[in-house]
């Protein structure tokens, strides 16, 4: 069975920093981009950052930029998303998400998702 298991969201003030994880696992994990996604209330799902399944390159979205970093471990078949610098307007559910090869393209497996949520 497919999984991709998100933890590490919460609460936390605004300018806090939150990691979030993501657990793969019924793939072969190295064969995949992974992806970052959050949709806040009333809103549709934003992709934020994509990790090459080589580790090679990833993209980020210029609402991220310099703020969060992407990384992945391989061994442990986990991705991770450092926030730092957060606002309220982070406030979202977050989702990681696989996609077969080199880059993210489209989106093969989706995480349940993990809720953060920024205060003022």
């Amino acid at each position: 069975e497919v999984q991709l298991v998100e933890s590490g969201g919460g609460l936390v003030q605004a300018g806090g920093s939150l990691r979030l994880s993501c657990a793969a696992s019924g793939f072969t994990f190295v064969d995949y981009a992974i992806g970052w996604f959050r949709q806040a209330p009333g809103k549709g799902r934003e992709g934020l950052l994509c990790i090459s399944k080589s580790d090679g390159g990833v993209y980020h979205t210029d609402s991220v930029k310099g703020r969060f970093t992407i990384s992945r471990d391989n061994a442990k078949k986990t991705v991770y998303l450092q926030m730092n610098s957060l606002k309220p307007e982070d406030t979202a559910v977050y989702y990681c998400a696989a996609q077969y090869g080199n880059w993210c393209t489209g989106v093969d497996y989706w995480g349940q998702g993990t809720q953060v949520t920024v205060s003022s």
